[in-house]
């Protein structure tokens, strides 16, 4: 017959460390989320051991490198939202955001220039683009990205939004400005450029799909790397650990070149920057997990990076 082992846990505030109450020969097996029920629910709680580890819901007691006598932190994290209303709110603006440069809504431009229209089809093309990058983007929000049950605070929510909106704004403005003038190349340019936009996007949708396929098939303890489908598209997983990011990269590069606009440009420049940061660092947790990773797949671009 199996003894049980009682533990003693202090829990403690995290921020002050003064204790917020004292539980006594508490079962081993008692898990993260039966902890946090104690706590007002209207605490948005962190739960953390003194290292400063957070702990998953899933993890017991009689598994954590402690003692019989354990001290637990609980810590606020303030409001709290799910990673589908994070993306809505994300993604919502800029589709709204450009569309009111292009139509030239009031006091925007002159006045002269107040719902009228560009005479470049460039700028219609360059807003359709816009458009339809971003309800594809919701459309994978809401029926194709499958989410942890993890949360954003509210505050880094308002900054990503600062940042998506404003540089919506800022290379609208230019686009869909009375002065602006079309690539120096035309429409060769444009058209290269578009096709480049539309593969890449269907890329990148590809890519979402079979993701999301993959963590369908495996359940939500079952884990397995990405591997190339049937899908062209995602044939790109030979070379690269996060193809999805590669799309979405040379979709903006499109774009870029299609409108050849300095703002996107920049715009696509920190998007490259950022995202080679999230690729390194899902290419490297693959690798740790996984030892018959393939060695040939690097993070982000081919053979490079």
């Amino acid at each position: 017959m199996s003894r049980t082992t009682f533990f003693e846990v202090e829990i403690l505030d995290g921020r002050t460390r003064q204790q917020m109450c004292f539980l006594d020969k508490i079962n081993s097996c008692i898990q993260q989320d039966r902890t946090s029920s104690l706590t007002p629910k209207e605490v948005r709680t962190m739960v953390t051991l003194s290292e400063g580890k957070s702990l998953k819901d899933e993890d017991v007691l009689q598994n954590l490198p402690v003692g019989t006598t354990a001290t637990i932190y609980f810590r606020d994290r303030g409001p709290q939202f799910g990673w589908t209303m994070v993306f809505l709110a994300e993604y919502l603006g800029p589709l709204f955001i450009y569309l009111l440069f292009y139509f030239r809504v009031p006091y925007i431009y002159l006045n002269q220039d107040t719902f009228t229209s560009s005479p470049y089809s460039v700028v219609k093309l360059a807003c359709v683009c816009h458009t339809c990058h971003y309800i594809k983007r919701l459309i994978e929000t809401i029926f194709v990205h499958r989410f942890s049950h993890g949360t954003m605070p509210l505050r880094t929510i308002v900054r990503n939004c600062f940042y998506y909106w404003a540089f919506s704004a800022w290379l609208a403005y230019y686009i869909n400005h009375p002065l602006y003038t079309p690539p120096l190349y035309g429409d060769l340019q444009v058209n290269c450029a578009l096709a480049m936009f539309v593969l890449c996007e269907a890329g990148n949708f590809s890519v979402h799909v079979a993701l999301n396929n993959l963590k369908a098939e495996g359940g939500p303890k079952c884990r397995k790397f990405p591997c190339p489908t049937k899908n062209p598209f995602t044939w790109l997983f030979i070379f690269v650990s996060c193809p999805n990011y590669t799309y979405e990269i040379g979709a903006w590069v499109g774009f870029s070149v299609m409108t050849q606009c300095l703002p996107v440009a920049l715009f696509t420049f920190l998007g490259f920057i950022q995202m080679t940061i999230w690729a390194k660092g899902k290419h490297k947790a693959y690798t740790r997990e996984f030892k018959d990773y393939p060695h040939l797949r690097m993070p982000i671009i081919p053979l490079l990076l």
